[in-house]
């Protein structure tokens, strides 16, 4: 449930709410915008059914929630959040840009592509030093000696650095030398992954499942927020559908449908929905089009070489061209990069 205060309520009154939700054992969470302040109430509501909280004074009405997400809940936190990963934000008014290899191979490509990338527009450089694979025979990453390349990529190209994390032991690892961690489209529904990166503190990407609906995406969001991270950006990477055209079936809907449903940022990874070059630029295109805060893209420096996902990979002046390509649609969204 969700308790709307009146415009201009007195702090005192904000306060004696907060107290009769936390004096039950539940939790209040406020949300202040510039007229109206929303407490929001997590837990067994039914402990408050005989408090009458409508007449404190200030209280203007009283709402059900019923979704089973609360806190990524846009009914709890109207105002659209912005991301903070360090000094660079992610939310409304920027577009974000995220672009790198599949896999981190080598020192010498990663600190290409980081300079590579960073010319072009990109705010953080993306790596996978945990591969989750279909084959248990194909590259499965370098793990940390990968992550100590794409750290000194980053701080060298002056990049932000996100990695997948696929387990415990590879956040503990990661936590070390990345800004922000990834939470693959095979990993939407570990839960108790998702509580450890929620007790991280390290901000959050969280792909969206294979076969997940909206509303499975959000409340494995939520899993991540009430551990006590609030800062997760969703990403939305295509699902699995019955066309064989693309690798996946990119859901550009997902991004006014996430717009209208929760705060939190919401980008698109148009190379994993593909799954061929080709299609990425419009891709691209037609999600900052859609709403999107940010795009997520593959770039190596030889695609044909890759050992992970070169044919959805752009080159260089592929990603160079798609980012100047990019600019009239940010400018018409009122999106910067």
């Amino acid at each position: 449930m969700i308790i709307i205060m009146k415009p201009q309520a007195a702090k005192e009154n904000v306060d004696a709410v907060v107290r009769a939700i936390t004096s039950k054992g539940l939790q209040a969470h406020l949300s202040q915008g510039d007229q109206v302040t929303i407490v929001g109430v997590v837990g067994d509501k039914t402990r408050l059914m005989h408090d009458n909280l409508e007449l404190i004074p200030g209280v203007d009405k009283i709402l059900s929630v019923t979704e089973t997400y609360k806190l990524a809940n846009k009914k709890f936190h109207p105002q659209d959040s912005t991301i903070h990963v360090g000094d660079t934000p992610i939310g409304p008014g920027q577009l974000t840009l995220m672009a790198g290899p599949c896999a981190i191979e080598n020192e010498e490509m990663m600190m290409q592509t980081a300079m590579a990338v960073k010319a072009a527009g990109a705010a953080f450089l993306r790596g996978g030093a945990y591969k989750p694979r279909t084959s248990p025979y194909a590259f499965q990453g370098l793990e940390e000696e990968g992550l100590r390349y794409i750290r000194r990529a980053g701080d060298a190209a002056g990049l932000k650095v996100i990695c997948e994390v696929t387990s415990l032991k590879a956040l503990e690892t990661a936590v070390r030398y990345v800004d922000m961690l990834q939470i693959g489209a095979r990993n939407m529904q570990n839960f108790e992954l998702l509580k450890e990166v929620g007790r991280s503190r390290i901000p959050v990407m969280l792909k969206r499942g294979l076969s997940a609906t909206i509303d499975e995406w959000l409340n494995a969001a939520e899993y991540i927020i009430s551990e006590g991270n609030p800062d997760v950006v969703l990403c939305e990477r295509g699902i699995r559908t019955y066309e064989k055209a693309t690798r996946n079936t990119l859901d550009l809907s997902a991004v006014p449908v996430i717009r209208s449903k929760s705060h939190l940022p919401v980008i698109v990874d148009p190379s994993h929905a593909a799954g061929v070059r080709g299609y990425i630029a419009p891709l691209a295109k037609a999600s900052v089009a859609a709403g999107a805060d940010g795009l997520m893209i593959e770039v190596h420096p030889c695609p044909s070489c890759a050992l992970s996902d070169g044919p959805q990979s752009l080159t260089f002046e592929q990603f160079e061209t798609l980012c100047r390509e990019l600019k009239p649609y940010a400018d018409l969204a009122q999106r910067t990069f």
